[in-house]
């Protein structure tokens, strides 16, 4: 990966990045209020549980669509949104997906001039296709140049940072025990990387019922700071 490379992937998976992800808690909120997570032990054990579920489920759907579009199909991405778009079973994890990733293509659309993003940001507008943040994020670091493994890389390093952010706004925990976390669960990128990609669409799989319970016992919550 030469400079410029690199300073592109650093720009498109800073944690900062203006997609919206501040709105969002990833299922933190609802853990907190029922006691799941209190210190920064449970938090930690959280955020490892969504980075495994993550790279054997969204994560497994970015490396696949990567494949097809270093081999220059981009209509592959269509296919891939709409297969992980049909697993997010509740609301607020749709919203969330197609929210963050409209805003991405807009962006990206904007800042790169990139004609296969401009094309991708086309369908989202036109219904075409529901424009998960995942696909989008596959589609808009290809076009950059970005291999295969480091935009899986920049996904799941998404998924802790959503987490461990909406922690510090939650709950007493410093932003020094929130990269402690964070540089401790580095340890296992690579074999996490490895695990979404050992299969494509059809081996999509998570198994997380409290996560599912907590967004439907989110979505009634009387009082709350996130949209999920």
């Amino acid at each position: 990966m030469n400079a410029r490379c690199l300073l592109q992937f650093i720009q498109f998976s800073d944690s900062v990045l203006p997609v919206g992800a501040f709105a969002f808690s990833n299922g933190v909120e609802s853990a907190i209020q029922h006691g799941i997570i209190c210190d920064a032990d449970t938090l930690a054990e959280f955020t490892r549980s969504a980075l495994q579920q993550a790279a054997t489920g969204d994560a497994r759907a970015v490396a696949s669509c990567c494949r097809a579009l270093q081999a220059k199909d981009a209509s592959a991405a269509l296919i891939h949104d709409a297969r992980l778009f049909s697993r997010k079973l509740n609301e607020e994890g749709r919203v969330m997906a197609t929210r963050m990733g409209k805003k991405l293509a807009e962006m990206a659309a904007s800042v790169t001039g990139e004609a296969r993003i401009a094309w991708w940001l086309a369908q989202i507008q036109a219904g075409n296709t529901p424009g998960t943040y995942p696909i989008t994020q596959a589609l808009v670091m290809n076009a950059l140049g970005v291999t295969s493994r480091n935009i899986v890389v920049a996904h799941l390093y998404g998924v802790a940072m959503t987490l461990l952010s909406a922690a510090i706004r939650l709950m007493r925990i410093t932003h020094i025990d929130t990269q402690r976390i964070l540089f401790s669960l580095n340890q296992d990128i690579e074999a996490l990387c490895d695990d979404a990609e050992r299969g494509d669409l059809d081996q999509m799989a998570s198994y997380a019922p409290v996560t599912e319970i907590l967004a439907s016992l989110h979505v009634q919550a009387y009082t709350r700071l996130f949209t999920n």
